[in-house]
């Protein structure tokens, strides 16, 4: 029988970011909305740090300390116990500093005796350490000089925020972090038997805290179906406590879990305890399948015609996958995001790293948006190029994504932009850069990009007219040989001169680098790190970040091993999650141990430190002499 129409609320889960809101539930409150659905939503990551990080919330914490035994407090619990005082009446004027209520108050800050100081501070020492000067006893001259005040206290009050985070971890929760959350409860976990035992687990505080925000919005919005994102492993826990609040609340609001975990770790779901706290999960992107939910929903389709999506059947003990072959909906058609409903204002401006390329993702408020569905490449393989969100490319036009901006800066006030794709197109950005000019619209851009060879100086220039401030790439192992194995397409002698030609027109450039891929060895782990020891010297890359190669289930590498001279150890069984798959490679190089010098390297690198130094001192064991040429990257961007 036909029911009434549905009301839906979409939450972000804890933990995503602080400075801005996660995209997905603005593209989809916006697409829902376009279509006439009453659409809200809602940030309980956002909520529940607020909720922690006030006078209320440090009293409760203080309460966990209690009743912990003075013997059994760790050193940083301890101080913050000490000077509790000190914290409870600065913690609320930081918060009203880092959201931009209270600027004034930097002064106090950067005089270092306003804030209590704990173990994170002691970062500030190292850059002295490390730098070997003194600059008249300021830690931070080299980065902000003599001006900068209002950078220096909110590097300052980030600092405040993470010795809390600590406390929070070691008196509360011990998988607690701001960014991730009980991460190792989902990641590659192929039993949901760890997180159902935490999730059966009386409630901490953290938990108590998220139940009563996730019950206040369900009074606030009075939702029929409620869709929770998971772009990550570490917002998995968080997401089923909230469905677990709900579903104790009452079991007729219809919950979904959908996301980026969801789409490539569970795409293999047989778990029926997951149904116990979700009615359904969907797979990829959710605009089709949300579309079919709501009319069986709403008594106009049976659920034999739902798509992607899985659900146990009522009297049933076994997973069912549903995917009645329908059309996506086109990206061109998807909407329009809205930020509707989310509270920009209270979204938390951080500064963890001095680099001003790395300071992007935690600092400011910007508007995050697609240029394109999917991946105009789609070859590399390390990626997960046989699922959705990299195999299905679609680009909107100019226009069209144009018109999405104005919308976009006349609803929330922000003319920031960054571009999530998975690798924005030379040709769309251009003619994205050509539109934007065309309209006298001013906006800041920032975005990832393949290193290619379309991104010519000329064209770097009229993207920085344009407002492009900052682009992130890929180079992953900088070698030729490794980087045609990976099929990335390029080499490092383009990548320096593209990444240059960004420099030259003032864009900052981000390097996404990779150790541990197959058959590399340690003399090419010690060239990479060479590679990419002159690209910070010549001015090519301001930042930099290093992960370890990982296989997945869905990557050409999980797909043939046998191409790139590595054999997969058997996955057990799974009924949960299931994506990194573990391999054995016949070089045989400690690929950890590397990679704590690679990490210790572009760390320096990033903050102007070591340049001149011979890569090989960053290793604590001998390593091979690179054999690149020390002036590689300089005649390579000379060849222009």
């Amino acid at each position: 029988m036909p029911t009434t129409p549905t009301r839906v609320l979409s939450v972000i889960a804890p933990m995503t970011q602080l400075n801005t809101p996660y995209p997905s539930t603005a593209y989809l409150t916006g697409f829902l909305r376009s279509r006439g659905i009453a659409a809200v939503q809602e940030d309980l990551a956002l909520a529940l740090v607020l909720e922690l990080l006030r006078a209320k919330g440090l009293r409760a914490v203080r309460d966990c300390i209690e009743a912990i035994a003075p013997k059994q407090r760790s050193a940083n619990v301890a101080a913050f116990a000490e000077r509790f005082d000190d914290y409870l009446a600065t913690i609320e004027p930081v918060i009203a500093f880092l959201q931009g209520r209270d600027a004034t108050l930097m002064h106090r800050i950067v005089g270092r005796a306003f804030l209590p100081e704990g173990a994170r501070f002691a970062s500030l020492e190292a850059y002295v350490a490390d730098d070997g000067s003194e600059d008249g006893g300021d830690p931070m001259a080299w980065a902000f000089g003599a001006l900068g005040t209002h950078d220096r206290a909110r590097h300052l009050a980030t600092l405040y925020l993470n010795d809390i985070a600590d406390v929070l971890r070691e008196a509360v929760d011990p998988r607690f972090e701001f960014v991730r959350y009980a991460e190792q409860l989902a990641t590659s976990q192929p039993s949901f038997d760890p997180l159902a035992a935490a999730l059966a687990a009386p409630p901490n505080l953290i938990d108590r805290t998220l139940q009563a925000l996730t019950l206040a919005a369900i009074e606030r919005h009075a939702p029929t179906l409620v869709l929770i994102s998971v772009p990550f492993p570490g917002a998995v826990y968080a997401a089923f406590r909230i469905a677990q609040a709900i579903k104790a609340h009452d079991p007729r609001i219809v919950t979904v879990l959908g996301g980026g975990f969801v789409n490539t770790e569970l795409r293999e779901l047989a778990e029926p305890r997951v149904f116990d706290f979700f009615d359904h999960v969907t797979l990829d992107a959710g605009e089709r399948p949300l579309l079919a939910l709501i009319e069986h929903l709403e008594g106009r389709r049976s659920a034999e015609r739902l798509v992607r999506t899985f659900m146990r059947p009522a009297g049933s003990p076994q997973v069912r996958y549903i995917n009645f072959p329908e059309p996506d909906v086109p990206f061109d058609e998807t909407g329009t995001p809205t930020w509707d409903g989310l509270p920009l204002p209270r979204y938390l401006s951080l500064l963890d790293m001095l680099n001003p390329m790395h300071r992007l993702w935690s600092d400011g408020r910007w508007n995050k948006l697609t240029v394109a569905h999917g991946c105009y490449w789609k070859k590399c393989s390390f990626c997960d190029t046989s699922l959705d969100y990299i195999s299905r490319y679609e680009a909107a036009n100019a226009q069209t994504l144009v018109d999405r901006i104005e919308a976009i800066v006349a609803e929330t006030g922000q003319t920031g932009f960054h571009f999530v794709d998975e690798a924005a197109p030379p040709k769309a950005l251009r003619a994205l850069a050509q539109e934007l000019k065309k309209r006298r619209l001013a906006i800041s851009w920032w975005g990832n990009i393949r290193f290619e060879k379309s991104f010519t100086p000329q064209l770097c220039e009229e993207l920085a007219e344009s407002g492009c401030i900052a682009i992130s790439g890929g180079l992953e192992v900088a070698s030729d040989r490794l980087l045609a194995l990976m099929k990335k397409g390029v080499s490092v002698e383009q990548v320096a001169r593209v990444t240059r030609g960004f420099s030259d027109a003032g864009i900052l450039v981000h390097a996404y680098l990779m150790y541990g891929f197959p058959t590399q060895t340690v003399h090419d782990t010690v060239d990479a790190l060479e590679y990419v020891r002159q690209l910070f010297a010549a001015g090519c890359i301001q930042s930099g970040f290093f992960h370890r190669f990982a296989c997945t289930v869905h990557s050409p590498v999980g797909k043939d091993p046998a191409a790139y001279g590595v054999t997969l150890l058997p996955l057990p069984p799974a009924t949960f999650a299931k994506n990194d798959v573990g391999f054995v490679d016949p070089t045989g190089v400690d690929h950890d141990r590397l990679g704590l010098a690679l990490k210790k390297a572009i760390y320096n690198y990033m903050h102007g430190i070591g340049l001149d130094a011979d890569v090989r001192s960053w290793f604590d064991t001998h390593v091979p002499k690179p054999r690149v040429a020390r002036t590689f990257i300089e005649r390579a961007v000379s060849a222009r």
